[in-house]
């Protein structure tokens, strides 16, 4: 079950009861229509949001049957979760700043992230997709990305152990993985070359698929850059959700 499943799951269970009546058809197409028809022009592949549709079309079910204020409440949640834009108030160098988020489909439908598009752009490859800025960085400035890429064979508990070696080369200093539950919960590996304002920094995220592979993500940055686009790749992950 993926982490968005479980979430459907938790809120089902602690605001609904067992008096089911009819699903109210046009209401249900209004919010389609807000999570699904004004989205942005690229996303055209919907079949892989079946799952997704599914779960949410289960959970309206029983909260307009259910007429009551809790089911509302699910309503707001369920909305609030893939609204194609919304603000968010994100922490940064310990000032509250008020950012407008986009959600962006991943590669092959396979999970959904909110980007601020203001600063950074999708880039979408073949085998991985790339968050990075909207304008290139002058020169002499190491890479800022957020690369994400799903491994479906690989287990997390293994492929963190290879990563972790191959990252130990470029990053000697390479802190111990850790197991953490944020901003996903997996496997962290950090590393930066040099105390230096722009000695290189790494953060890869490593954690389950649902199935029986994993996906990776990983932060490139550099020392001065991390209480402003690390900051920022962190509040954007926690955003991250597989839908496939």
């Amino acid at each position: 079950m993926s982490k968005f499943d479980e979430r459907i799951k938790k809120e089902l269970t602690s605001r609904t009861d067992d008096d089911v009546r009819a699903l109210e058809e046009d209401i249900w197409n209004g919010i389609n229509e807000e999570l699904f028809e004004r989205r942005t022009p690229e996303v055209k592949k919907r079949k892989r949001w079946v799952p997704v549709v599914a779960v949410i079309a289960a959970a309206l079910v029983l909260a307009f049957t259910l007429q009551t204020e809790p089911g509302s409440a699910l309503i707001k949640t369920v909305k609030d979760m893939f609204v194609p834009e919304k603000e968010i108030i994100q922490n940064l160098e310990g000032q509250d700043e008020h950012t407008n988020v986009t959600l962006n489909e991943g590669k092959d439908s396979e999970y959904v992230i909110y980007v601020d598009e203001e600063r950074y752009k999708m880039v979408k490859g073949g085998d991985a997709d790339v968050i990075t800025t909207s304008e290139p960085l002058p020169d002499g400035y190491p890479e800022v990305s957020m690369e994400i890429r799903q491994f479906p064979t690989d287990k997390p508990e293994d492929l963190v152990k290879e990563i972790e070696e191959e990252l130990k080369i470029d990053f000697p200093e390479l802190r111990p993985m850790e197991t953490v539950t944020e901003p996903v919960e997996g496997y962290w590996l950090h590393g930066l070359t040099e105390s230096v304002w722009d000695g290189k920094v790494i953060d890869v995220y490593v954690m389950s698929n649902g199935k029986d592979g994993s996906f990776v993500i990983t932060e490139n940055y550099f020392l001065e850059a991390a209480e402003g686009h690390g900051a920022r790749f962190t509040h954007m992950l926690q955003s991250f959700e597989i839908v496939d």
